[in-house]
């Protein structure tokens, strides 16, 4: 029989002859080893780790190369003219939007929430690199898109190619273009957005539907059932026009939702939120799917960036971003990537997830949130491995597509991932421009082998 290592082990350090080469033998790793053994042992714990991820504070110059490259992709492939849908010919006089239009050609819709965050994401790369050619992107095509409101939508709204922004049936539709709307109206867009915005607001604020005490909710996939997800459908939106307008009651709605939703579906003990939660269930199954993770710590960093401080639910908020972050770090894998449910260390590693993540971390650290010596070196650890998935094409690979609710894992543990799944580009953008802010305002070494902030 033989016997336990642990026992064998003990007997060899216990023999004086033997203890040198034990010693030497349980530090070093087989073939990995390169330190002599004996009287001329190096210094070990310098040996270089292999790291499956670039370890370290990333250059602003790679983080730009990235983005360059998403922008690059992103402006190939996503509608920036309007067409004659029966001739092809180039429509470029607004007032000659009439008859059978379309966008033209590309792989991407730009309407749609993911498209929110993807137009949220070039309005801060261009403040983060100082290149205009990223805000160009998203106010060429918000002009086209009010241009079409203006000019085409009240002749036949079926018929019109933004036919889910004139006549928004969801969240969905809503809230993620109407906050990219207002941000970059108020950062300089000249275009007609405003009753654009206004529709979006009143479908969220009036039309959409809600539990009894005024949670947003959907009825599917069963009656009354509350989304993750929908925190970001609403909750910057809702922020957005309060700032905008000044009107208190959008602060007040969106603070309501972060404390019922937190109330409902926050688990306390992992730091997480589960996905959905249904009403009618006695007993609510908890699956902590990344992205809608995602969703909701981003929702709660958009609402404290114009949530006046004076407001009584300002330190709720803060308190429940807090406990949110404390949770998600703690299941980061070694890769900097989270998993697609994220306690589950066998379900694949999600990119989408992981740049909102670092992005709504790192704008944490920037406006104070939270403790920036404690959370930094995750954050670039994220950033790096978010950099690793995005192709030599401007592709963002590892993204989960398009993904409704489940009470299974099987749901969850395989949805496909796609290189055309919307969702992905929004968060990176987002993320490499943030973390360019923290390189600037923070420097970053390493310190006994590990990354810290530098003092």
């Amino acid at each position: 029989m033989h016997q336990p290592i642990r026992k064998i082990t003990t007997e060899i350090i216990s023999n004086r002859f033997f203890r040198g080469f034990a010693l030497s033998v349980l530090c070093l790793s087989g073939s990995q080893a390169t330190a002599q053994t004996g009287d001329t042992a190096g210094p070990l714990h310098l040996l270089p780790a292999e790291y499956p991820t670039p370890y370290g504070a990333p250059e602003v110059e790679s983080i730009k190369a990235v983005l360059d490259r998403v922008h690059a992709f992103l402006d190939e492939n996503s509608a920036s003219i309007i067409v004659d849908a029966d001739t092809g010919k180039v429509i470029t006089d607004p007032e000659a939007i009439k008859g059978n239009i379309a966008l033209g050609e590309g792989a991407f819709h730009i309407t749609g929430y993911e498209w929110g965050v993807t137009y949220a994401g070039m309005l801060l790369a261009s403040e983060a690199t100082g290149e205009p050619y990223y805000a160009d992107y998203t106010n060429t095509r918000l002009k086209l898109i009010a241009d079409i409101a203006a000019n085409h939508g009240a002749d036949d709204p079926r018929r019109s190619p933004i036919r889910s922004v004139l006549n928004p049936d969801s969240l969905d539709d809503s809230g993620s273009l109407a906050a990219a709307m207002i941000k970059a109206k108020m950062n300089g867009l000249d275009a007609p957005v405003e009753p654009l915005i206004s529709n979006f607001l009143e479908y969220i604020s009036e039309e959409q539907f809600r539990l009894d005490d005024g949670t947003l909710a959907r009825n599917r996939p069963q009656d009354n059932t509350l989304w993750l997800d929908d925190l970001f459908m609403s909750v910057p939106a809702l922020a957005q026009m309060g700032h905008y307008s000044g009107e208190r009651r959008y602060f007040d709605d969106a603070v309501k939702q972060i404390e019922q939703f937190s109330e409902r579906m926050f688990n306390e003990d992992q730091g997480l939120y589960m996905h959905g939660w249904v009403q009618g269930m006695e007993d609510h199954p908890e699956f902590y799917w990344g992205r809608a993770n995602g969703w909701a710590v981003m929702a709660m960093v958009e609402l404290l960036e114009v949530l006046p401080e004076d407001h009584p639910g300002y330190a709720g908020v803060l308190d429940q971003l807090r406990a949110h972050i404390r949770g998600l770090v703690q299941y980061q894998d070694g890769t900097g990537l989270w998993h697609q449910l994220l306690d589950r260390n066998d379900t694949y590693l999600e990119t989408s997830a992981t740049a909102i993540f670092a992005y709504s971390m790192a704008r944490a650290i920037n406006r104070g949130y939270i403790d920036k010596k404690a959370y930094s070196p995750a954050v670039l650890l994220a950033w790096n491995a978010v950099a690793t998935q995005v192709n030599d094409a401007g592709q963002v690979e590892g993204t989960c597509v398009g993904t409704g609710m489940g009470f299974d894992p099987a749901f969850y543990y395989y949805r496909p991932v796609h290189l055309y799944a919307a969702h992905g580009y929004g968060p990176v953008l987002l993320a490499g421009a943030e973390v360019i802010l923290t390189l600037k305002d923070n420097e970053f070494e390493i310190n006994d082998s590990s990354l810290q902030l530098k003092e």
